[in-house]
């Protein structure tokens, strides 16, 4: 039996909960209910702080999970929207596809950011076997949201910073969107003194949307734009306006992160702006 308590819309996020350092959900967290949609949290590890520090504490919670999830099956809750972000293993990837498949209505939207690596480098937790099977999760999705080398390496594309051309990009997004999703945004694409971020949905006409580039990246910004779009999907916003707003958004961040002398690794200071950021 389904159980909805309320009319107010509710996304299931499944990601990792960092202390510190503004990532995962606590990004997706606050940004999600900003936005007038309820954030179910789905930890799939604690971190003290995130791994770009010299030393921090990890508690894997793969294990717990099970019972985690069976409770809300048993309770019959329903979600209007699905979203994942870092996956640590192989068992979680496969978690969130039985998630999907246990918990996915007929208008549940589901958001996959798979969180591999940046900068042509693929983390080094994700095994060639994760990365499979993160194409089958991929699949699954309404919504995908790679950067750029995560894009290559999901489609098999070799990875290089600079001069790709906007038919290689619809390119690799047509092979992602041939997976499953009906949306897909390559982000993160430099483009000399601009940021570029290629989207392609179902009947629109490909877009390569640039931004002047701020700063040096900073932890976070992804988990930010995908929480935003996340939203903005549950919540009906077309799928440009979304891109362009998610974009708008980081890049507010990073500049008042920058003016505020806030560390790199302590991510972009969303807190400050959030008010900013329109429903």
């Amino acid at each position: 039996m389904e159980i909805t308590y309320g009319s107010q819309k509710k996304i299931a996020a499944i990601n990792d909960l960092t202390g510190y350092g503004r990532c995962a959900l606590t990004v997706s967290m606050p940004v999600i209910s900003h936005m007038k949609i309820q954030c179910c949290p789905v930890p799939t590890s604690i971190l003290s702080n995130h791994t770009g520090y010299e030393e921090y504490f990890f508690d894997d919670y793969t294990d717990r999970l099970p019972e985690y999830l069976a409770m809300w099956k048993k309770l019959g809750l329903t979600f209007d929207g699905i979203m994942s972000g870092f996956l640590g293993s192989k068992g979680q990837i496969a978690m969130v596809e039985e998630f999907i498949r246990q918990f996915r209505r007929k208008d549940t939207i589901v958001v996959i950011d798979p969180v591999m690596g940046d900068n042509g480098t693929i983390a080094g937790t994700y095994t060639e076997e994760m990365c499979r099977e993160m194409r089958k999760l991929v699949s699954l999705a309404d919504i995908v949201t790679p950067n750029l080398t995560e894009a290559c390496k999901l489609t098999d594309t070799p990875y290089r910073e600079k001069g790709w051309r906007r038919r290689e990009l619809s390119e690799m997004a047509a092979k992602l969107r041939a997976m499953g999703p009906e949306k897909v945004v390559i982000t993160g694409i430099p483009q000399g003194r601009f940021i570029a971020n290629f989207l392609e949905q179902e009947k629109e006409e490909p877009m390569l949307l640039r931004t002047c580039r701020e700063g040096t990246e900073r932890c976070g910004t992804g988990d930010l734009f995908a929480a935003i779009v996340a939203a903005d999907a549950v919540n009906g916003v077309p799928f440009e306006k979304s891109v362009r707003k998610a974009s708008g958004f980081v890049k507010k961040c990073m500049i008042k992160s920058m003016e505020m002398g806030i560390d790199r690794k302590n991510g972009v200071c969303f807190e400050e702006i959030l008010h900013l950021l329109k429903v």
